[in-house]
């Protein structure tokens, strides 16, 4: 549970920066219809899209999360996790040196697919931008998918992002409706709080895989390593064989 809030605080508070990345696209959606209601649904349908492509992307990193949960890595994964976060915040300057080079033009066919969307004008197309818009490269996601990695377990993954994707759905939705309301200098000031929150979630993750035994927090080893569950449910079966084996009533046998 600890891990899904720091979820939708990690989106709710880098929302700030959500702003700055998707604020033009979020001023520029298609909404329709002549009341309130309808145009508010017509944003939310927009970043329900993005909900969904967040799902989607925790399902598949949360596969190898639990990959390395099987092999009996979750502790090693869950401390990588959060050292990763602590040190993107520590030293930014090693993580700007990170380039994608020319694999930044497979999101080209993701850019053209929205383009066109936008000149439909309809709540379908809406959900489709919102698709489309979750594939778009963002530091700020690949901190959620790390953490979904780290949570090593296919439904708090998924739960993991789409509480992610959930947290930036309401200052977006204000921003589209309303437009720029937040000021810059409200901006940057909200913006400085949000590397003490990806520290925090570091060091809940880094707890995580220590096995310090604090409820909710940092579970015993003995709840993290799947191996010994496996040795307790071998044993279960064995016994269950040879009860089932060697006590064979002799009236059967012919």
């Amino acid at each position: 549970m600890t891990i899904l809030i720091t979820a939708f605080l990690l989106g709710l508070m880098g929302s700030l920066h959500c702003v700055g990345m998707c604020g033009p696209l979020a001023l520029s959606l298609p909404l329709r219809g002549k009341t309130l209601f309808l145009k508010i649904w017509g944003s939310m349908l927009w970043s329900f899209g993005r909900i969904v492509t967040y799902s989607i992307m925790g399902a598949l990193f949360g596969l190898i999360g639990v990959g390395f949960k099987l092999i009996g890595y979750q502790q090693i994964i869950s401390i990588a996790v959060g050292v990763t976060m602590i040190l993107s915040v520590m030293l930014p300057a090693l993580f700007k040196k990170i380039t994608f080079g020319s694999l930044s033009s497979i999101f080209n066919p993701v850019r053209r697919g929205m383009q066109r969307l936008f000149q439909e004008k309809n709540n379908r197309a809406l959900f489709l931008i919102g698709i489309f818009n979750g594939l778009l490269p963002c530091g700020l996601v690949y901190m959620a998918i790390a953490g979904s990695i780290g949570a090593a377990d296919l439904p708090l993954a998924i739960g993991y992002m789409a509480l992610f994707g959930l947290g930036t759905l309401p200052l977006l939705l204000v921003v589209s409706l309303l437009g720029n309301v937040v000021s810059q200098t409200i901006r940057q000031q909200i913006n400085k709080v949000v590397p003490f929150v990806v520290v925090l979630i570091g060091i809940i993750f880094i707890l995580r895989g220590s096995n310090l035994g604090i409820p909710y927090l940092s579970p015993p080893k003995a709840k993290m390593t799947p191996s010994m569950h496996m040795k307790a449910d071998t044993a279960s079966v064995t016994k269950a064989v040879k009860a089932s084996c060697c006590h064979t009533d002799s009236a059967e046998v012919k």
